[in-house]
């Protein structure tokens, strides 16, 4: 019999989900796994194989973070074809307690229990207690979120969907890339650039733009490749271009939300390429490049989150602690 205190967590992006358990409010994450979401027909399925492999009934409660607007009952992902009823899953899966939110808000929610060794400092000052937070995290998609503070202890995540706000060039050779992207997509988001497929995006259209082959069948993960050997100088153009467009998108977010508490970068791409990228590239000029609100920007930390397991489960349960 299953203790009633026991919840499933899981973080659902558009490549992965990620599930845990955890065996009651404050207790360690246990039976982490990853399973590609091509694997699966739904997300029902996922859950039934992850119980399944770990010889788990299903708990008491469950807090999905997913890659999508959570807005009613239906919820049919952006960038992957599952699409679910919340009270169906809830029924199916025979859960008391099923909490479904956007992924970056459960990641938002993990930010201030992070320790210091899962992140790494790209700049700027010391941050201001209880002040604003912001998160921008390309992935698969460009998630964008943040946290207001209610009390010392208390604070409220920021649901929005700001990848999807219209990207801005900051120079000619960055508004003939945006131009070709327009040419091909109408409306150019900042997911359009800032994202898996938008890494991809980039390397096209610096390849069409200089006139230089192109190797179409190439992924994110190739062009990331290539472009950290320095074996191709479009790949290389493309990750230096994502990470000024970046920066300058971050400080945009910053901006918006006074995020005095800093900037955290998330995501699945630039952890995996590490500091010193970002470190080296014009992410963090661009960051402070606001004509008067540069000293403002200046001051404002930005930090790129290195932890091995997914912080997205730990802000689930933290939703799960905060809806009780």
């Amino acid at each position: 019999m299953v203790p009633t205190s026991a919840r499933l967590l899981a973080d659902i992006g558009g490549t992965h989900a990620r599930l845990a358990w955890q065996a009651g409010r404050d207790a360690p994450l246990a039976d982490l796994a990853t399973y590609p979401c091509a694997q699966h027909d739904s997300l029902h399925d996922a859950i039934r194989h992850y119980l399944a492999q770990h010889e788990r009934p299903a708990p008491g409660a469950c807090a999905i973070g997913i890659a999508n607007p959570v807005v009613g009952d239906r919820v049919q992902m952006t960038n992957h074809h599952w699409s679910f009823s919340i009270a169906e899953l809830q029924r199916r899966l025979g859960f008391e307690r099923l909490l479904v939110l956007n992924d970056f808000t459960a990641l938002a929610l993990s930010l201030p229990a992070l320790p210091a060794t899962q992140l790494q400092a790209i700049g700027g000052g010391a941050a201001v207690a209880q002040a604003p937070i912001a998160l921008v995290g390309p992935g698969t998609g460009l998630g964008v979120s943040g946290l207001l503070w209610s009390g010392p202890d208390r604070c409220l995540p920021v649901a929005g969907e700001g990848g999807h706000a219209t990207l801005a060039a900051a120079d000619a050779h960055e508004a003939a890339v945006i131009g070709l992207l327009q040419r091909r997509f109408g409306h150019v988001s900042a997911e359009r650039a800032l994202s898996g497929p938008g890494l991809v995006n980039l390397y096209q259209a610096l390849c069409e733009l200089h006139g230089r082959p192109c190797h179409v069948e190439r992924d994110a993960a190739a062009v990331s490749a290539a472009g950290l050997a320095g074996e191709d100088l479009q790949s290389t153009d493309a990750i230096e271009m994502f990470c000024s467009l970046l920066g300058s998108f971050a400080g945009n977010v910053a901006l918006m939300l006074g995020a005095r508490g800093g900037v955290y970068i998330g995501g699945g791409i630039v952890p995996r390429w590490g500091a010193q990228v970002l470190a080296r590239s014009a992410f963090r000029e661009r960051f402070e490049a606001k004509g008067r609100f540069a000293g403002y920007l200046r001051e404002v930390p930005t930090r790129l989150i290195v932890a091995d397991a997914s912080p997205a489960l730990l802000g689930a349960a933290r939703a799960l602690d905060l809806s009780a």
